[in-house]
């Protein structure tokens, strides 16, 4: 059985009701929590009183952490010792790390090696990152196993990344995908989206014209998988309820 996570901002404190009482009633097995830069002293507590599993999401290049660029080292160490903090209060199992836009993959793992905790996981991006001129790192195989296999990292592979970079590099998607798989990822983030587009979207199951029903028999059995679509609501997860019902109601058609 595939171990679904619900991913939340930590000062997502809009849904933590319910996120409670959906853990209790089984909809998912783990909360994957993206640490805002600043929000730990004021939000952390509320999050240890769910005893909930945890996974932590560093912030990414929108909130300010890059580390391709030696100039935002000293920042960044900022925000991954903040990162750090929130899984060693949640007791988190992995710690997820984007690796960089624009810069060197030779700084990234650099940076990564310094700043290295053995709970790091590297995430696959797509070529193509949704802003003017960005280019991020991590968008192949070769790029996510050179920082492997020279920090020690362990990889979480997004399903909609790779289909965005398999069409920005004209490589067919299902040949990528695996070839991602060789490099043994740990847990698996999915969305939908454009099938066809380059730019990610994170759009609701059923929103959008990813194959799901071809990609979900990638996902090993047991394994940890995020699901990273949309929170339309301030109020309520229902959204997230239906994506839950939506892809439980494809893993039985396909199993």
């Amino acid at each position: 059985m595939v171990k679904l996570g619900l991913k939340l901002w930590s000062i997502n404190l809009n849904y933590i009701y319910e996120a409670k009482k959906l853990y209790d009633e089984g909809l998912y097995y783990y909360i994957e929590l993206y640490s805002v830069p600043g929000s730990y002293e004021e939000y952390s507590h509320h999050w240890k009183k769910l005893k909930i599993p945890f996974f932590i999401h560093a912030p990414h290049f929108g909130s300010g952490l890059n580390f391709s660029f030696p100039e935002m080292f000293e920042n960044n160490k900022k925000l991954v010792l903040e990162a750090i903090k929130f899984a060693d209060l949640l007791d988190a199992r992995k710690i997820i790390f984007h690796p960089g836009v624009n810069g060197k993959i030779e700084e990234t793992i650099k940076q990564i090696n310094k700043l290295f905790d053995p709970r790091m996981v590297i995430e696959n991006k797509p070529y193509r990152g949704n802003g003017e001129n960005l280019f991020s790192l991590g968008s192949t195989p070769d790029e996510i196993k050179k920082i492997k296999s020279e920090t020690g990292v362990s990889f979480c592979l997004d399903f909609g990344h790779a289909i965005c970079s398999a069409n920005a590099l004209g490589i067919d998607y299902v040949k990528l995908i695996k070839e991602f798989l060789y490099l043994k990822p740990v847990m698996f983030h999915l969305s939908d989206g454009n099938f066809k587009g380059i730019f990610d979207s994170h759009l609701n199951f059923g929103k959008g014209t990813f194959p799901l029903k071809e990609i979900v028999t990638f996902i090993p059995e047991n394994a940890f998988l995020t699901i990273e679509t949309e929170k339309n609501y301030k109020d309520t997860l229902k959204d997230f309820v239906s994506d839950v019902n939506y892809l439980h109601s494809i893993l039985r058609e396909c199993f």
